[in-house]
């Protein structure tokens, strides 16, 4: 059978039992036709990069799946049906993650003040007085 990394984001105004039972129900869809749902990640509610639907933010699901090819298809078509769920994505991948994915891995990241190898930029000192600028009228 085929590896699959199957991404969801539901509505910002569900709540959390509502974002488990989608995923449950997606983890049902896939059993139910012989496949196996390795690992279920729930991100949380994260910001989007661009309004979805009126959406500002939406919540992250993540499933591995291991099942034939047409399991993801009636995956796929149930999940587009479905009015909460607001973007999807199915990838084929060679092997799945065993521990946490990289999303949850938060120790990793670095801080937001950490520049890395760069270092810290220092005490840049002063620069003297800012020149004068000449303003023409408006109009000219």
């Amino acid at each position: 059978m085929a590896l699959y990394e199957h991404v969801f984001l539901a509505r910002q105004d569900l709540a959390q039992a509502q974002v488990d039972a989608l995923a449950e129900t997606a983890t049902k869809i896939v059993e139910d036709m012989d496949g196996k749902v390795t690992k279920v990640e729930t991100w949380g509610l994260r910001s989007l990069a661009y309004k979805i639907a009126k959406n500002r933010k939406a919540h992250y699901v993540m499933l591995n799946i291991d099942a034939p090819a047409g399991v993801v298809a009636e995956l796929e078509r149930q999940t587009q049906i479905n009015e909460d769920i607001i973007r999807y994505m199915t990838v084929k991948v060679d092997a799945l993650e065993t521990g946490p994915s990289v999303m949850m891995r938060k120790q990793d990241r670095p801080e937001r003040g950490d520049r890395g190898p760069r270092g810290d930029r220092g005490d840049r000192g002063d620069r003297g007085p800012r020149r004068e600028r000449e303003e023409a009228p408006a109009g000219e």
